[in-house]
């Protein structure tokens, strides 16, 4: 118990079904639906059970369809539901982005206001589980670029839960990326009760005054790794969890950088036009003055994640990235 609210220790996926528990009790308009959703609860399990609890007509499953799937839900979005659709893989969302892009994200604007599309499109994203080709892109940058989208990441299963709640209730399209990666790997003590986490706050984890680290999803985990040799070399790290990709908290970020005169952002995407890119322009927008050394990335490269026997090499690491914050602190 804390604060008289009764706790239970999750995991990302557990703290997911919990969300979406909550909210197809709480609002009949909330459908969820999408590849082996319903009967099966999903290729990860993370809407296991919810079919048996609200029936076929709220949780169900879909062709293999991923415009199909996202197409509907436009429709349904439109029409007063409140529909959250998961989409099996990171690599298969491209098939929608038709939808996505031309649809989804226009509507309210093509409408003048009159439509709204309150959906949200989840799906598993991110390498370091050895997968096929198409089941470890990181396309967050692709998504925060598209005006009408908002893109959310969460790092751990408290935050998981918060944002969905919130994404469910949001009136916008909410891309809603989960690193698969972590899915089962952090267990944390999360709240039974409904809770929200305001869409587009960064979060700082660990305060610091030597470099800025802005970090997201599965990345929190390996930045945390490598704060623990920085410590050992004497170097104060702030680490902020972006938790939004869009819209990106700049004040949460500016404010850090102008008070460590560094910052380095790590990502598994890769390098070029990325997430680090729009920090880096935040940090030269917002705390140039205060910069002590040049805005660092740690990141993909920029090729197509290889398959499963050569995924390391592609990887960050807690090693890579303590060299980074290392070299931009003695720069």
């Amino acid at each position: 118990m804390e604060g008289g609210t009764k706790m239970s220790v999750m995991t990302m996926v557990q703290a997911i079904n919990n969300a979406m528990d909550i909210k197809l009790a709480e609002d009949d308009n909330v459908v969820i639906y999408g590849e082996d959703v319903g009967y099966e609860g999903g290729v990860f399990r993370v809407t296991e059970g919810l079919q048996q609890k609200y029936g076929e007509n709220r949780v169900f499953d879909s062709p293999l369809a991923e415009s199909a799937i996202v197409g509907t839900a436009v429709g349904m979005a439109i029409a007063g539901l409140r529909p959250v659709v998961e989409l099996q893989f990171d690599g298969f969302t491209y098939p929608a982005f038709n939808q996505i892009v031309s649809h989804a994200a226009r509507m309210h604007n093509r409408t003048r206001g009159k439509f709204k599309t309150p959906m949200v499109i989840r799906f598993p994203y991110g390498g370091g589980i050895n997968a096929l080709e198409h089941h470890s892109e990181s396309p967050e940058a692709t998504y925060g670029h598209i005006p009408g989208l908002k893109v959310v990441i969460p790092s751990t299963p408290h935050d998981a839960k918060g944002l969905l709640i919130s994404a469910i209730e949001s009136d916008d399209t909410i891309i809603f990326m989960e690193p698969k990666r972590i899915y089962r790997a952090i267990k944390q003590e999360v709240s039974n009760e409904k809770f929200s986490i305001p869409i587009g706050k960064a979060k700082v984890v660990t305060p610091g005054t030597d470099i800025t680290v802005v970090a997201y999803g599965a990345m929190i985990r390996e930045v945390q790794k490598a704060m623990v040799m920085a410590k050992e070399a004497g170097i104060s790290v702030e680490l902020i969890d972006l938790r939004t990709i869009y819209p990106i908290d700049r004040e949460t970020i500016a404010q850090s950088i102008q008070k460590t005169g560094r910052v380095l952002t790590v990502a598994e995407s890769p390098t070029s036009f990325g997430v680090g890119a729009e920090i880096t322009a935040i940090a030269n927008e917002e705390a140039f003055l205060y910069l002590e050394a040049p805005p660092k990335r740690v990141n993909g490269f920029d090729t197509i994640i290889p398959l499963a026997k050569g995924e390391h090499f592609y990887m960050q690491t807690p090693e890579k990235i303590f060299y980074e914050i290392e070299r931009t602190v003695r720069f």
